[in-house]
């Protein structure tokens, strides 16, 4: 027995063994492909050590990241630069083979990266996706109309401008209100490496007005439809974007993906976040016909060489006639036509994950478009609420749109790095002027101060005049700050006329005043105010330059020059108006002089005839404007001889004289070298009075400027001297006084 059980052990030594042997050759061989990972302290050893360590991680953490950016930047490039002859390399090819998928095989478009990735990690080499040229144009195209819509797309163009990294070329469809505004902005913007075209919207009317439209875009909202028609026949590609879209990064991201265009692929879109399309949000809910939820036309790219050869101007037509026959009309505007056009063709949709068109209306599926808030592309404010839409993270949303809408769009001049811009004789010309000042010269930054380029938004809001038939009618212009926003609503009580302002903002500030406009009913309930944002810039005040710039944009025969502190008598619009005809205004060179008056009280009965103002003037509730501190403002009013007239009287001017006049719309413009306080008017009345002059002798009589103690109105002083020491011999222009109705 005892023999017998020690074979059996040997036996089963022996057989343990030949299992274990192998298993430790296993183990030693695998250990050198595995680290071995410490393990987890307590938490009040890991506090500790992270407490030690902490800011050597983080900085050693950061130089690692920086360091592995510049590798891959330079990778990049090299790689871009590498030739390509491999025609599966084409940008119109499928890069990994897979050139018979459908766009039934793409899925949703949220793990397009998902299922790229995978695809390249089944290779054995490595391929780089085609990047964008650092220089290469990156074309824009928007629709874009009317006064409201003009505003709101600065907001997109600030955040397209933040992040861009090219050189970008917008072109907008407008209509002539709109083109009015973004080419005054644009042209006083001057930001470099921005071409900006535009396309008059009315002449293509015609094109789309047969299609009856629900959507409150009106017609507009149809002109997508064209743009292969209305754009250059030489442009290949462009980025269709609305006006209520926000970029969240380099719009480049976006360009580089008409890359991954297969086939016959030319609409690059995003699924509809809604269930819009698919017919169930109400009873008897009938929409157009659409692939699956359909896809919103809020951003598109289109590959318009492509589109033009498959004859996208019929094609869209025939779609949109046999449709209207049962939907009689379109409810979502272009969208509608497009999806019918996608259900048809479904080859030629690029579905475009749905990170590129966040669509913030209510009841959409855009919380599914990301995991965090840092992944967004591009946020769409397609709901009529805006900024009011149901969204869990709406706060991050509004505060990015806020963000840009505030942005101070002055930071945005800077010049692309490596890109050279297209001369610009405007720039070269400004640039050439002031290198030829002196700056050691005491009054530089006065002198500098005329070549800045201020840029003006115009008619900031929306604005109605219809043109009086008897060429009499008379604008009341004025300039002013954030300071003096409380007048607004004053001013437009007693003058019932049009009235262009000019409002020395910044971008923020334009945004308060935009709320506060917007909550006054006296303000809303005037459309013939003309609100002229001229955006701040450098640290003078320019009175002279935002005066000029309300002057521009009269639309009336004659104007009524004022300053924002007056407030007009009530009657004085249609006063002017009769003073017109009665002094022969329209053909005679004549300025009548309206006269002027204080108060030191907060509280003023204000004086509804001469009679009642001649009693509050001699119990001294009311003064003769500035008396007590620049008689020689005023003197030539000749205030007694005022007291008793009746009927306007002629006056003679007098050096210093600064009234305030009505003058014809064809009247000098302000000189805009004085700025701040002092003087500026009294420039202008002197070259109302003597510019028409036969001939004029100029006796140069001048002030130097000293070193110290320099003010605004001294250095324009000796800047112009002829202004203050012109010899007259005959004057063309009369000054004329109003009495005042009794």
């Amino acid at each position: 027995m005892l023999g017998m059980w020690r074979g059996r052990r040997k036996l089963l030594v022996a057989s343990l063994a030949l299992l274990f042997i192998p298993a430790l050759t296993w183990l030693y061989l695998s250990v050198g492909s595995f680290q071995v990972k410490p393990l987890p302290l307590s938490p009040l050893e890991a506090q500790s050590s992270m407490a030690v360590g902490r800011r050597g991680e983080q900085k050693s953490l950061e130089l690692r990241v920086r360091a592995v950016e510049e590798e891959n930047h330079a990778l990049r490039r090299d790689l871009s630069r590498t030739p390509r002859s491999s025609p599966a390399r084409h940008p119109n090819s499928d890069h990994h083979g897979n050139q018979t998928r459908n766009h039934s095989e793409e899925g949703t478009g949220d793990n397009e990266g998902q299922k790229s990735a995978a695809v390249v990690g089944n290779r054995s080499d490595c391929v780089q996706q085609p990047m964008v040229d650092k220089c290469e144009t990156i074309h824009v195209a928007i629709v874009c109309a009317g006064y409201n819509a003009s505003r709101d797309v600065v907001t997109l163009v600030k955040s397209v401008l933040f992040h861009r990294r090219n050189p970008l070329h917008f072109h907008f469809i407008t209509d002539s209100i709109a083109q009015q505004i973004l080419s005054s902005l644009f042209h006083t913007w001057m930001v470099p490496a921005v071409k900006v075209d535009f396309y008059d919207a009315d002449e293509l009317k015609s094109e789309v007005s047969w299609i009856p439209n629900k959507h409150y875009s009106g017609i507009y909202g149809l002109m997508k439809l064209v743009l292969t028609k209305t754009l250059p026949s030489d442009l290949q590609r462009v980025i269709v974007l609305d006006t209520d879209i926000t970029f969240a990064t380099d719009i480049a991201e976006l360009w580089a993906v008409f890359h991954k265009f297969k086939g016959q692929q030319v609409l690059g879109l995003v699924e509809n976040q809604s269930d819009w399309y698919l017919g169930n949000l109400w009873k008897n809910h009938r929409p157009w016909p659409a692939l699956g939820r359909g896809f919103n036309t809020g951003v598109i790219l289109l590959l318009l060489d492509r589109l033009r050869k498959l004859r996208w101007e019929q094609m869209w037509r025939l779609t949109a006639e046999r449709e209207l026959m049962s939907m009689l009309s379109t409810s979502l505007a272009d969208q509608d036509i497009f999806n019918a056009v996608i259900k048809q063709n479904p080859f030629l949709i690029h579905q475009l994950p749905c990170f590129w068109n966040v669509q913030l209306s209510d009841h959409t599926r855009s919380e599914k478009c990301y995991k965090d808030v840092s992944d967004l592309k591009v946020i769409h404010w397609n709901s009529p609420k805006k900024l009011r839409v149901k969204n869990k993270h709406v706060e991050f949303f509004r505060n990015l749109y806020l963000t840009f809408l505030e942005y101070d769009g002055n930071l945005l001049r800077r010049e692309l790095f490596g890109c050279p811009s297209e001369a610009d004789h405007n720039s070269e010309n400004l640039q050439k002027t002031l290198s030829q000042l002196d700056e050691d010269d005491p009054c530089y930054e006065f002198r500098r101060e005329r070549f800045t380029v201020h840029r003006t938004h115009l008619y900031f809001l929306h604005y109605e005049y219809e043109p009086s038939t008897d060429n009499t009618d008379v604008t009341l212009v004025a300039q002013l700050s954030m300071d003096r926003l409380q007048m607004l609503e004053a001013i437009c009580k007693h003058w019932e006329g049009p009235i262009s302002l000019a409002l020395y903002l910044s971008d923020a500030e334009a945004q308060q005043f935009l709320r506060y406009a917007q909550g006054s009913e006296v303000l809303m309930s005037r459309g013939n105010v003309g609100y002229h944002i001229v955006y701040k810039e450098g640290q003078f005040y320019p009175v002279n330059l935002l005066r000029n710039v309300a002057m521009r944009h009269v639309n009336t025969p004659f104007m009524f020059l004022s300053d924002i502190d007056f407030l007009p008598m009530y009657g004085l619009y249609e006063y002017l108006r009769k003073s017109v005809l009665q002094l022969d205004m329209t053909s005679a060179k004549k300025a009548l002089v309206v006269p002027a008056f204080e108060t030191l009280r907060y509280r003023l009965s204000y004086p509804k005839s001469k009679a009642e103002l001649l009693s509050q003037l001699d119990m001294g509730t009311l003064f003769t404007f500035r008396y007590h501190v620049w008689t020689k403002g005023h003197a030539p009013t000749n205030f007694a001889k005022w007291r008793t007239a009746t009927t306007p009287y002629r006056v003679q001017w007098e050096a210093d004289f600064e009234p305030y006049v009505m003058v014809r719309r064809d009247s000098p413009e302000y000189d805009r070298r004085f700025v701040g306080f002092g003087w500026n008017k009294v420039a202008h009345i002197m070259e109302l009075d003597a510019q028409m002059l036969l001939w004029v002798e100029y006796a140069h009589n001048t002030l130097p400027c000293s070193s110290t103690g320099l003010s605004p109105f001294q250095c324009a002083y000796d800047y112009k001297p002829p202004l203050f020491s012109a010899l007259k011999r005959e004057r063309s222009m009369t000054l004329w006084f109003c009495p005042m109705p009794t």
